[in-house]
């Protein structure tokens, strides 16, 4: 059977090496406890973590071959004592710095050096829509209050703020409601996260939602788009790319940048393709929740790791996936969750656990 031609099409907007977007774990430190943290964060202090003189020389090897996307996180990047001149010196050097902060941190004071390093955006994650639930995910009392007052010194100095969730069978169902909130806040964008048993997240054995039900959610989270202003992205949930085309197609609408925004130009993992993350000790891995090590910064320049790691040369070329991803028509536009197929099967070629698809054998 021939490819879907918009399958075709999409191949080459994506199907490259350009670097977009890089996860920078600036520190593991963190002053909460989350129940799904991929990195099993603690207040520290961690051995090995790059100096400030490192950082900025990693800024400048980055920005010698890429001009991505800077996300600052941790653990707690506002835990970094340096954390305002490494953000104002990728400013400086022409890139989009922005930060993933819990909130809790941010005052009146800080939030003046957060706008100006020259950070964009941040994002505060709010895993619940009351303090009850959010608190028992964060796993330290306060933590939604924190999180709401960070947003409100943000609104203040006018830096623009999203707000992300991970989903899991305790808050699946607020889910409306932390959208509603969302709204409520004045925030410019909802990003939903599919939960990655890593760290932490292993013990949430329990909290697992069925496949089915993720392929409803997703529905659910498509559906929302024309229902609110909200910039709307489902993360680690590559099958949505998957979700998104099967329903514009029920539909009869085409996928453009006009009708889709950015949905219609990027897919579902990113991990090695366009996007990579690099550990608080400088270790270079696909995403944050792929635990393959792919080079250390202190020894080679990111440049190299990015062009010649086998395992990034691997993760771009779809041909090499297994399992029903590696047959699938939906393959450019989706590629499944390689961390979940890592930890679930010991191969990140291997196929996506949550997808409920079943593909059509391609020729």
């Amino acid at each position: 059977m021939a490819r879907d031609n918009m399958n075709k099409a999409f191949q080459g907007t994506s199907h490259n090496s350009e670097l977009k977007m890089i996860a920078w774990e600036v520190t593991r430190s963190c002053n909460l406890s989350c129940v799904h943290c991929r990195a099993s964060a603690e207040r520290g202090p961690y051995t090995g973590e790059l100096s400030t003189e490192e950082c900025l020389r990693l800024i400048d090897d980055i920005v010698g071959f890429s001009s991505p996307v800077i996300i600052l996180t941790g653990g707690e990047p506002m835990m970094r004592k340096d954390i305002f001149e490494i953000a104002e010196y990728g400013t400086q050097k022409g890139l989009r710095m922005v930060m993933a902060p819990n909130g809790t941190l941010i005052d009146e004071e800080n939030v003046r050096k957060i706008v100006k390093s020259g950070i964009k955006r941040i994002s505060i994650s709010l895993d619940g829509a009351t303090r009850e639930s959010h608190d028992r995910f964060r796993q330290v009392e306060g933590a939604f209050q924190g999180a709401l007052r960070g947003i409100e010194y943000a609104k203040k100095a006018g830096l623009e703020f999203q707000i992300n969730t991970t989903v899991t069978s305790s808050n699946i169902r607020e889910l409306p409601y932390i959208l509603d909130l969302a709204v409520e806040l004045g925030a410019a964008a909802h990003h939903i996260f599919l939960i990655v048993p890593t760290g932490r997240a292993k013990e949430l054995k329990d909290n697992e939602i069925p496949s089915e039900e993720y392929e409803k959610t997703l529905h659910w989270f498509y559906n929302q788009r024309e229902k609110t202003s909200l910039h709307l992205k489902a993360t680690c949930a590559p099958h949505y790319y998957r979700i998104l085309r099967q329903t514009a197609k029920e539909e009869g609408k085409k996928i453009t940048f006009e009708t889709h925004g950015l949905d219609a130009v990027t897919r579902g993992c990113l991990g090695g393709v366009s996007f990579c993350f690099i550990s608080h000790t400088g270790q270079v891995q696909p995403c944050g929740y792929l635990e393959v090590n792919c080079g250390d910064i202190k020894e080679t320049s990111l440049e190299e790791i990015w062009k010649n790691s086998k395992v990034f040369q691997s993760l771009r070329d779809f041909d090499k996936y297994n399992g029903k991803c590696g047959i699938c028509e939906y393959r450019q536009v989706c590629g499944g969750c390689r961390a979940r197929a890592y930890e679930f099967t010991g191969d990140y070629l291997g196929e996506e656990p949550y997808c409920t698809y079943q593909p059509e054998r391609v020729s």
